[in-house]
């Protein structure tokens, strides 16, 4: 579904990333994990075509999507869940989910997508004239997921989706990645809870310094010495590592 070639991306004379290469394949659950300024959100985010890359290819579905803008990434299937959740706090729950439907791929299933968002978070429903920025960072983040759902996507990535959450919402949070990702829906998932991210993930990707320098199956990663000492705390790192 998603292939990701050489992709360079600079801020000003800066690297944040050096030629990163991946792929997800469809109903997928892909994690890509590093440390704090590895270039995983750079990563994102020129995925979802805000940031501009200075060479590479990036395709969905076989189309060319390199250098498109972030509309058109969008309508094409793209969905973004965004670090810091990016609401809209100053509008109701209900007309932050009516702007994930705005786009044409969407507007016509606004109703009948909004019945399944209320259906997968009742909360929203309780809330749904209450202003967005009042409510609680974990409701906040259930409407940041339900206004991406409303632009009906078929890949969503999801940026450090736990960050300032409740350690019982996030078992609910990664609850509900894992049925989306049930549903069909590919993802493609960073986030600092290295060790839960790699439990749920099909397959994953290291990433250190803008450059991926491990790959393989959620679980080989997870049971990496090299993963388990730099991002679990766990072991002892081997030679070279």
């Amino acid at each position: 579904m998603l292939e990701v070639e050489n992709l360079d991306v600079f801020y000003g004379d800066a690297q944040a990333l050096d030629q990163v290469s991946l792929t997800a394949s469809e109903g997928e659950l892909v994690a890509l994990v590093g440390a704090n300024g590895a270039g995983k959100s750079s990563l994102i985010r020129t995925l979802a075509g805000i940031e501009k890359l200075r060479s590479g290819r990036i395709r969905f579905r076989g189309i060319d999507i390199t250098g498109e803008p972030s509309h058109r990434v969008c309508n094409l299937g793209i969905g973004q869940v965004a670090e810091g959740r990016q609401i809209f706090p100053s509008m109701t729950v209900e007309e932050n989910l009516e702007m994930g439907a705005l786009l044409p791929r969407a507007r016509g299933h606004m109703k009948e997508t909004m019945i399944e968002v209320f259906a997968m978070f009742p909360r929203l429903v309780e809330r749904r004239r209450q202003l967005a920025g009042t409510m609680s960072g974990g409701e906040q983040q259930m409407l940041a997921i339900g206004r991406c759902l409303m632009s009906r996507p078929e890949l969503i990535m999801f940026d450090e989706p736990s960050l300032g959450l409740a350690p019982a919402l996030v078992q609910e949070l990664f609850a509900t990645i894992r049925a989306l990702n049930a549903r069909g829906l590919t993802i493609l998932l960073v986030e600092q809870n290295v060790a839960h991210s790699l439990r749920l993930a099909d397959r994953g990707y290291v990433l250190e310094n803008g450059r991926i320098v491990l790959s393989g199956t959620g679980e080989a990663l997870l049971n990496d010495e090299g993963v388990r000492h730099a991002y679990l705390g766990i072991g002892t790192a081997p030679a070279g590592m």
